[in-house]
C-alpha cells in the first residue's frame, strides 16, 4: 500500500479507502470481518462508514459489525484510521430519507452529541478519528456545528472533522467560519467523482485544494458502470443484476457508446476497466484516495492492484477524449 497525507493534516492514510456500506446488508458479518482482515493485512489503514449504514430494520448495523471486529483485538483499532458520519435519520423501520423524530437527524448540536455517543457504543471504541457531516444542513449555522465539534474534540471523542456531498461554497463557508475562531476546520470531503462524473472538478475540488481538504471520491466505478459492465453482460459474468447508474447507463445509447469505447481502449492496453478507473482517480489533483466497497476478496485484490498501476500518457489522453471534464470554473460555465 502507498500512503499520503490527508489534506493539510499530519495524518497518513492509504491511497485506497475501505468503504463498508455493504457490511450488514449485501455482505454478512463473517465475510465483512474477513474482508477487513484482508484489507488491513494489505496495508489499507483508512476505513469509512456511517451511522446510517445497515438495513431498514437495523440502522447502524455496519458500525456494529465494525465494533465486533475491533473487539477481536490484535491492534485492529490502533492500526485503523476510522471515519464515520452523522446526519441521517436513525429510526429503524422509517423510509430512507425521512426526517423522523424532531432533533434525531441533521447537524444540530443536540443530534451531533447524541449521534457520536451512539456511534462510539456501536463501534466499541473511545474515539472516532474523522467525524464527517454526511450532508449539508441548511438550517444549522456553522458556528453551532463547530461549537459542538469543539466539545467533542475536547472530550477526546473525535480528532478531525470532514464533510460529504458539500458544494464548493459550503467547504469555503465552513472553513472560513472555523478559521475565524482558530479552529482546524474540515480536513476531508467525500464527493461523487469518477471518470464518468467529473463535475466536482468545477468547484468542489478547487475549493478543497485551496483549503487543504483531502478529496475522497465515492462511487469510483459509478455503481459498476466503469467496472466492465458491458463485457460482463456479454459474458454472463456474475450473478448480481446491474443496478442504479449501471443499469440506467447500459440502457442509454449515448452512455453505452461511451462505455464501449472505454472498455475497448482499456482492453487495447491489456488492462481491467475497474482497475483503470481507480488508477485514474489516483492521478487526479487533490485526491487522497477513492472509497472502494468490495463484496468479495477478488474485488478487494483488484482494487489493490490499481494502486500499483501507472497509466500510460496515451491512455490518459484517450480517457479524456471519451470522458471530457467540464474544466474549472468560471470558464466551464462562463467563457
Amino acid at each position: 500500500m502507498k500512503y499520503t497525507q490527508l489534506g493539510r493534516t499530519g495524518l497518513k492514510v492509504g491511497r485506497l479507502v475501505l468503504g463498508t456500506m455493504n457490511f450488514g446488508g449485501q455482505t454478512d458479518e463473517k465475510d465483512s470481518h474477513a474482508l477487513m482482515d484482508a484489507a488491513l493485512d494489505a496495508g489499507v489503514n483508512f476505513f469509512d462508514t456511517a451511522n446510517i449504514y445497515g438495513t431498514a430494520e437495523e440502522r447502524g448495523a455496519t458500525e456494529r459489525i465494525l465494533g465486533e471486529w475491533f473487539a477481536q483485538g490484535g491492534e485492529r483499532r490502533d492500526k485503523v484510521v476510522l471515519a464515520t458520519k452523522v446526519y441521517g435519520n436513525m429510526e429503524n423501520g422509517t423510509p430512507p430519507g425521512s426526517t423522523g423524530w424532531p432533533n434525531h437527524t441533521r447537524l444540530s448540536a443536540l443530534n451531533i452529541r447524541r449521534s457520536v455517543d451512539a456511534s462510539l457504543k456501536r463501534l466499541q471504541t473511545d474515539h472516532i478519528d474523522i467525524y464527517q457531516f454526511h450532508h449539508v444542513d441548511r438550517d444549522t449555522p456553522f458556528d453551532e456545528i463547530w461549537q459542538a465539534m469543539d466539545v467533542l474534540i475536547q472530550q477526546g471523542k473525535i480528532l478531525y472533522a470532514g464533510s460529504s456531498n458539500f458544494p464548493g461554497y459550503k467547504i469555503a463557508q465552513a472553513n472560513e467560519q472555523a478559521r475565524a475562531h482558530g479552529r482546524v476546520g474540515l480536513v476531508s470531503e467525500q464527493c461523487l467523482y469518477n471518470l464518468f462524473e467529473r463535475r466536482a472538478e468545477m468547484e468542489v475540488i478547487p475549493a478543497a485544494q485551496e483549503y487543504g481538504v483531502g478529496i475522497i471520491p465515492w462511487s469510483p466505478l459509478h455503481q459498476g458502470l466503469l467496472g466492465g459492465a458491458l463485457r460482463k453482460q456479454r459474458e454472463g459474468v456474475g450473478s448480481r443484476t446491474l443496478m442504479g447508474r449501471a443499469a440506467d447507463g447500459t440502457a442509454d445509447t449515448a452512455v453505452r457508446t461511451k462505455i464501449e469505447a472505454y472498455e475497448n481502449v482499456v482492453a487495447e492496453h491489456g488492462l481491467e476497466p475497474g482497475e483503470v478507473a481507480l488508477a485514474w482517480l489516483l492521478t487526479r489533483p487533490g485526491v487522497t484516495g477513492p472509497i472502494v466497497g468490495p463484496r468479495t476478496r477478488e474485488q478487494l485484490d483488484s482494487a489493490l492492484r490499481a494502486v500499483e498501476l501507472t497509466l500510460p500518457e496515451e491512455l490518459l489522453a484517450s480517457l479524456d477524449e471519451i470522458f471530457p471534464g467540464p474544466g474549472p470554473s468560471p470558464e466551464a460555465f462562463a467563457w
